[in-house]
């Protein structure tokens, strides 16, 4: 392959995109991790809520709408939840002060998602002293729906962006010449919703399909995807509209790329918004990846 000229871009997300980020980061509904134990200390505030078994929560079509899974970041969440509390925004408002510390210091063991360090904040004041943890000289924003509510915009605006950049850095390859048209209408961009993720934008790079591209693909539909699109495993060089999926011991693909040319790719890490579709280089995947198998799949 020749050697290209690699121009370093800087991606920022619009006015609109991070106005809906504002608006959709804290679900609407509150939801609380807790122990049996936990239970039995909150039990008279327990009738306006709903106690979900742990087993059956993660089970329930309900909640596990993306958005659920990606603000509360279920993936992260300690084995000690036996239950969840379903709560309307203004539930945790109504309990003592003495309560409400308790429960958001039972979020913060548990390890849920939505829990920002205090000093992505430009006001720290404006927010309730029993939303924040302390721990190792470091404190942390419980949040909530309610007092996410209550926030500025100003003060969230500050908060996310700067939130966003800790899930991805904001630097792509600026896309070269020959890459497809409907790639260039992505690349280097920020979605709107969550859900779009590698193996749905690598789908859409090769069908052309654009709804695709905010679809949450998992493994075997992708794998269905790429035989139907003809593509075949193969063991060769990559070339030019090859797609690489790096795999773990299980076979299972943990991450796919669609190859543009000469080392550049249509890439996505993971399915929040605050993953761009970015142009990235195989050097950065592998650094990324390493720890899996590398496999190529060519359009027979």
């Amino acid at each position: 392959m020749r050697d290209v000229v690699k121009m370093t871009v800087r991606m920022e997300p619009t006015k609109e995109q991070v106005s809906i980020w504002i608006e959709n980061f804290v679900p609407k509904k509150d939801l609380f991790f807790v122990e049996e134990k936990d239970l039995d200390s909150l039990v008279e505030y327990l009738c306006e809520v709903l106690v979900v078994p742990g087993g059956e929560f993660f089970k329930h079509p309900s909640y596990k709408q993306i958005q659920l899974v990606n603000s509360y970041m279920y993936w992260n969440i300690s084995s000690k939840a036996q239950f969840v509390i379903v709560a309307k925004p203004d539930w945790i408002t109504n309990l003592p002060e003495q309560k409400k510390r308790d429960i958001v210091n039972i979020q913060y063991k548990m390890n849920r998602g939505l829990i920002l360090p205090l000093s992505l904040f430009a006001s720290a004041s404006s927010i309730p002293q029993e939303y924040i943890v302390e721990e190792n000289d470091k404190k942390f924003f419980v949040i909530q729906r309610s007092i996410w509510n209550r926030l500025s915009y100003q003060i969230k605006e500050r908060a996310i962006l700067a939130y966003a950049q800790q899930w991805d850095d904001w630097f792509g390859i600026d896309f070269p010449e020959q890459t497809p048209i409907h790639i260039k209408k992505y690349a280097n961009k920020f979605p709107m919703e969550s859900g779009s993720n590698c193996l749905s934008a690598t789908l859409f790079a090769i069908t052309e399909q654009d709804w695709i591209i905010d679809e949450w693909v998992h493994p075997n539909t992708f794998l269905n995807g790429l035989e139907r699109a003809n593509f075949s495993l193969i063991n060769d060089v990559i070339k030019k509209g090859d797609i690489i999926t790096w795999v773990n011991q299980n076979g299972v693909i943990k991450h796919a790329a669609y190859h543009i040319d000469n080392n550049l790719f249509f890439n996505k890490n993971g399915q929040t918004f605050f993953n761009p579709w970015k142009i990235t280089d195989l050097n950065k995947l592998n650094e990324e990846w390493y720890q899996y198998k590398m496999k190529v799949y060519r359009k027979m």
